[in-house]
């Protein structure tokens, strides 16, 4: 009995470290993130400020492009963070605050679009969020999605 435990727990710690690869945004994504958003951008003429951030809204990635003034950079991050908060991108964050009262004085509210939630190529955990900046707000979140499927991976949770 016991050295089936033992053996059951040699089999849990081999996988978790596998299953945390899986769920864990790193840097080589979040540049591939950025790499096609940017690319998504320059092929319609337009310049982001993109910010990729993980589940706690860290920081991972980020680019100005050019024409971007540093306003617009901390706009994207601010989109990157208020999805990393809540979950959902921020396009639907509008509406939230219109139908949860106090919402819109939480921390991490914006009410604009083009914060996007990544979630993991098989779209059942949610890594993290890519904020865009610079552009009308649905260019804006169609550059994130835009990244976030360049890089592989999904921007809706998987049903």
């Amino acid at each position: 009995m016991r050295r089936e435990i033992m053996g059951l727990l040699v089999l849990v710690s081999a996988a978790s470290p596998l299953r945390a690869q899986q769920a864990t945004l790193n840097a080589r994504m979040a540049q591939a993130i950025i790499a096609g958003c940017a690319a998504h951008a320059a092929a319609k003429k337009q310049s982001h400020a993109i910010a990729v951030v993980d589940v706690g809204g860290h920081l991972v990635a980020a680019l100005r492009m050019d024409g971007n003034g540093s306003g617009i950079f901390d706009f994207s991050l601010a989109k990157a963070e208020a999805v990393a908060a809540w979950g959902f991108p921020t396009a639907q964050m509008e509406q939230a605050v219109k139908e949860t009262p106090g919402f819109a004085n939480a921390p991490h509210v914006v009410t604009v679009a083009g914060g996007v939630p990544i979630w993991s190529a098989d779209g059942r955990i949610r890594i993290g969020a890519v904020g865009a900046s610079g552009e009308e707000p649905l260019d804006d979140a169609a550059c994130a999605e835009a990244g976030i499927a360049a890089a592989g991976l999904k921007s809706r949770r998987a049903r």
